[in-house]
């Protein structure tokens, strides 16, 4: 039986979608699961998996396209089979009916295509590549005339997967950084804040903690922004074409440098996550993220994002705001540094951070109230969490 494949709907409220492009050529095998095309978010590009075995056909749309959320867009057929006739389609605002008389010639070949016409494969190596997952048709060989060995599928194996064509993300990050920049009126407030609780805690955290994942900065800042946001919602909402939304949950975005740009796979319902559940998540998606194998559903629901550059040395910077979040928290290094403390000098760890909000939802002094709160939460980070 023939399987559609639909444009997918990757975020909410989602419409349309972008295909950037197929991954098999119409006529090639394709398994279930295996990656098929590629379409672009506002946040990201990703792969979609083929929905069944069989042959690709009927490709309906080329690359660069946008289309409707759960139009049908090619079909996976079985050996001998044609893609179904349509129903019917819409051309230029009326419903038309179309009948298919005979199936299309060349809709998919009526022998499955296998590795050895286009290179020999030697027994090793079949079974390897089936044990870890290596696509055989896309492998060029270093036997003699082109075979396939089993180290050829090692080396494959052992290489990180990419999730989207060279330079995709690059250019993807660019426009939507482009489009931030030039149509969400951003403001900056900057703070310097004592973090001598911070410090404190990460060493209580691994001595009370020994088998837990190791606690970063960043996971506790995520914890205490969580919170934060809690009593300030406005902060948290979202600016749509109806203008302001407040989100019921708190989702932080992890802002991740990537090979080709920068990502935010999100830790959702963070205030109700323990300390150790949030490094275990942001381990995760941070492997995940540089390893090209983020899934949609770790992409979609941020409500604000957390950028933190302090693990490069970074003292301070600004951040760019993502859409249709309203503000997002640039972070710089922990540092020792001299302040007044009692009218006097003493040696503290501080840590500088920029907020980024956008005007159009948030106002001066909602920016820096949450700030205040903020640096109080910081006082105090281990409260309700372990």
């Amino acid at each position: 039986m023939p399987f559609s494949v639909v444009m997918p709907a990757l975020e909410m409220a989602q419409e349309t979608g972008k295909l950037v492009s197929w991954l098999k050529k119409e006529g090639e095998a394709v398994r279930k699961g295996e990656p098929l095309l590629e379409i672009e978010t506002d946040k990201a590009v990703m792969e979609i998996e083929s929905p069944g075995d069989g042959f690709l056909a009927g490709v309906k749309i080329q690359p660069g396209a946008e289309v409707p959320v759960g139009k049908t867009i090619a079909w996976i057929v079985g050996a001998g089979e044609a893609p179904p006739a349509e129903e019917g389609h819409v051309e230029s605002g009326r419903r038309t009916t179309t009948t298919a008389t005979s199936p299309p010639a060349a809709a998919a070949p009526s022998v499955a295509p296998t590795p050895e016409k286009s290179a020999r494969v030697s027994p090793k190596a079949r079974r390897l590549a089936a044990e870890k997952g290596v696509d055989l048709s896309k492998l060029p060989g270093s036997g003699p005339g082109g075979e396939i060995l089993a180290d050829d599928i090692l080396k494959a194996a052992s290489m990180p997967a990419s999730s989207a064509a060279p330079g995709s993300f690059a250019r993807l990050m660019a426009e939507r950084t482009l489009q931030s920049w030039t149509t969400v009126p951003h403001f900056f407030l900057v703070r310097e804040m004592e973090v001598t609780a911070l410090v404190e805690a990460r060493s209580k955290f691994a001595a009370s903690n020994p088998q837990a994942p190791k606690l970063t900065y960043t996971d506790l800042l995520v914890s205490v922004v969580a919170r934060t946001l809690v009593r300030h919602r406005r902060m948290n909402a979202s600016w749509t074409r109806e203008g302001l939304r407040e989100n019921r949950e708190v989702n932080i975005g992890l802002a991740i440098a990537t090979e080709d740009a920068v990502v935010a796979p999100v830790i959702h319902n963070a205030p109700a996550a323990t300390l150790a559940e949030i490094a275990a998540r942001r381990r995760e998606l941070t492997e995940r993220a540089r390893a090209g194998k983020l899934h949609p559903s770790d992409l979609s629901g941020g409500t604000f994002t957390l950028s933190n550059l302090g693990m490069l040395e970074v003292d301070a910077f600004s951040a760019i705001i993502t859409p249709p979040q309203v503000a997002i928290l640039a972070v710089g290094r922990v540092a020792d540094r001299v302040v007044a403390v009692d009218g006097q000098p003493a040696v503290r760890p501080m840590i500088t951070m920029t907020l980024s909000s956008d005007h159009r939802a948030i106002s001066g002094a909602h920016a820096a109230e949450f700030m205040r709160d903020l640096a109080a939460a910081i006082g105090n980070p281990l409260t309700g969490r372990s």
